[in-house]
């Protein structure tokens, strides 16, 4: 039991600032990027605005704001024409570098025929578009590395989920720090959990049991039952974390890569996006497809709690931390280097900080947790067999 400290006499405030008046520099996913190669114009609602995504007779996808400079029509409810997007109100071709390439009408195109443009990486089977407030190209030292076996035959295809969500990032983020969540809302034990913060990125490493009492169900008892997940999740910038995560089972070890990625549409709303590839090891006892599938289901799971807390909880800028808890403050002081400019990022948002939590005191408290909850599913049952036992036979027929 937690030493409770003496009463204080001030009452503690929550504090709320308000919510970025920016969106984050940096990376970000749209999703598979196969579904924007299909010869059509696409709306994508993101960083406030919309836009427009089309992939040209060439094969590059684009990424332009949606509205036609000329009178304002919608140009994702356009035509894709040869390697432009054709405005649906008076057919002026738009290139991806922004610039009007032909009016068929007129004679000349107006030298200020530009709109505003994003550049796009295409890679893994993923679409990703470059937002920066400053309007500054992306650095190169400022990637999304490679991720290991997708779009390769030894492993799956990608199974991949989007949902919309009514909150802002940084409580998507705050996740990577937060030790004890994994617990009470995801039916882990946290046997190891430390972070790494340096340059735009920040991990999270983890290694963790399954709670017996939230373990998942299968129907068929001697399916393989999951004992344990070892992680190493980081954030490559602000919204797009790769997680290199095996899932150990009684029988066998499971390699997979989980994507947990993001894009604002605007200050409170995002779309939260997840995507998992299964290894094809031989020594799956199944159809490593159907492995995928099951555990993105999994995954999907816990989403949807995260996002039941999300839905409910208020912005708190001055979270009151316990010893056990995460490195939450510092973490938003890496966060807070993509929501400035170039120039006013500090040492302080960048420079290496490791933390390694201690998971001995919460460890003693939580299988007491779990071993009290068995003990009540168990009185539970041998109640409800009692119950059935005493039934006049004609009942049970």
């Amino acid at each position: 039991m937690a030493i409770v400290e003496p009463e204080q006499e001030e009452i503690r405030k929550i504090e709320n600032n308000g919510l970025p008046t920016r969106f984050a520099r940096g990376w970000h996913c749209l999703g598979l990027s196969e579904k924007f190669k299909d010869g059509k114009p696409h709306t994508v609602k993101a960083f406030g605005q919309k836009l427009v995504v089309f992939t040209g007779q060439d094969g590059v996808i684009n990424v332009l704001d949606a509205y036609c400079r000329h009178m304002g029509a919608d140009l994702s409810t356009g035509t894709v024409k040869g390697n432009e997007i054709a405005c649906p109100f008076h057919d002026w071709r738009w290139g991806g570098d922004g610039r009007c390439k032909d009016i068929p009408y007129a004679r000349r195109v107006p030298l200020r025929a530009r709109t505003s443009t994003w550049p796009t990486l295409d890679q893994d089977g993923l679409l990703f578009v470059w937002n920066d407030p400053e309007g500054n190209p992306p650095p190169e030292n400022v990637t999304i590395p490679k991720i290991r076996g997708a779009m390769t035959d030894g492993w799956t295809k990608w199974f991949w989920n989007e949902i919309v969500v009514d909150t802002s990032t940084r409580e998507v983020v705050d996740n990577v720090v937060d030790m004890a969540h994994f617990f009470y809302v995801h039916g882990n034990f946290p046997t190891y959990f430390k972070n790494v913060f340096e340059g735009h990125v920040a991990t999270q490493y983890f290694d963790g049991d399954i709670r017996e009492d939230m373990a998942p169900e299968s129907v068929d008892p001697n399916a393989p039952k999951m004992l344990k997940t070892i992680s190493e999740a980081s954030y490559y910038g602000p919204s797009f974390m790769i997680d290199e995560l095996k899932y150990v089972y009684d029988r066998f070890e499971m390699d997979t890569i989980f994507i947990n990625c993001h894009y604002p549409i605007d200050e409170n709303s995002l779309v939260l996006m997840s995507g998992i590839i299964v290894e094809k090891s031989p020594d799956l006892e199944e159809d490593a497809e159907q492995i995928a599938a099951d555990q993105a289901k999994w995954v999907l799971r816990g989403f949807a709690q995260d996002v039941e807390i999300w839905k409910s909880k208020t912005r708190i800028d001055n979270p009151l931390l316990c010893e056990e808890d995460g490195p939450v403050y510092q973490l938003r002081r890496w966060y807070e280097q993509f929501f400035v400019d170039v120039a006013d990022v500090q040492p302080e948002m960048t420079d290496r900080f490791e933390y390694e939590l201690d998971t001995e005191r919460p460890m003693e408290s939580w299988h007491k947790e779990v071993a009290h909850q068995l003990a009540l599913r168990k009185a539970a049952a041998e109640q409800a067999a009692q119950q059935a036992a005493q039934q006049p036979a004609e009942q049970l027929v």
